[in-house]
């Protein structure tokens, strides 16, 4: 199936913490340039009649009242990380308006968590009020949401498997620092990549700023994007003038089509 024109969102592009920091007064964090504001990571992907978020962060509450978003078809989750999940309790309220259970879309690995974490929207006997939830198990298998064609892939955040996914010729890697060879055919020649660049300094789990644009060059996407980006990375625009056209930094709200 072709994949019909998509509109990409990016809700957050902060990692864990997000930025400003809490208690940080460095100047990443004080400042007053919109784009240094980082809610932590997640985007939104609509074609003319479907809706996806991929990830509920802790902020996903304020990340749909910010953009205003009314109707959302299903979730993808990446990996079982907090910063990454913690938010679901939140979709209770498009249950409560669609008058529909929202569907999950998750490895096992997530899965799992998403079920212990949340165990009382998976229960027998629930609460009246408590999302209402449809978890649908994947693997690497491509499959349909509505109208968007989804192929997920695997990529390395240190140990843990992460999920990544291409829709079409868009391409989104969040919390990874290692991509095997197979991968990285899947992916090569992308309209857009997003891929996650932590800071400039050596991180265990997340590729740097060097290793993100290097990998960037490598893949050879039309347009690649970064996100996942933390206060050490420094201010926006400083780094932004730095790179490439073709390569620059996500921020909070970036829209395009592809």
């Amino acid at each position: 199936m072709a994949t019909p024109l998509l509109t990409i969102t990016f809700l957050g592009t902060g990692t864990s913490s997000g930025v400003p920091m809490i208690a940080c007064d460095c100047r990443v964090c004080t400042s007053n340039n919109s784009k240094d504001k980082r809610l932590r990571s997640s985007i939104m992907i609509q074609s003319a009649t479907t809706t996806i978020v991929v990830d509920t962060t802790p902020d996903f509450r304020y990340q749909m009242l910010r953009n205003k978003v009314k109707k959302l078809d299903a979730i993808l989750f990446t990996h079982p990380h907090k910063d990454h999940i913690a938010g679901l309790d939140d979709v209770k309220a498009f249950n409560y308006f669609s008058k529909k259970t929202m569907p999950l879309y998750a490895n096992t690995l997530t899965e799992d968590a998403l079920r212990r974490e949340f165990y009382y929207a998976f229960s027998d006997k629930k609460y009246p009020g408590v999302p209402e939830l449809e978890m649908n198990t994947i693997d690497t298998t491509s499959f349909l949401i509505g109208d968007i064609p989804i192929q997920p892939f695997i990529v390395w955040h240190l140990k843990m498997p992460v999920f990544a996914f291409k829709f079409g010729g868009f391409t989104y890697i969040t919390d990874a620092n290692k991509i095997d060879e197979h991968e990285k055919e899947l992916i090569k020649n992308s309209k857009v990549l997003v891929l996650n660049a932590l800071r400039k300094e050596k991180h265990l789990s997340h590729f740097t700023l060097d290793e993100a644009t290097h990998l960037a060059n490598e893949l050879n996407a039309k347009q690649t994007y970064f996100t996942h980006i933390s206060h050490q990375l420094g201010l926006h625009d400083t780094i932004n003038n730095q790179l490439p056209t073709h390569i620059q930094l996500a921020y909070d709200g970036l829209q395009f089509q592809v």
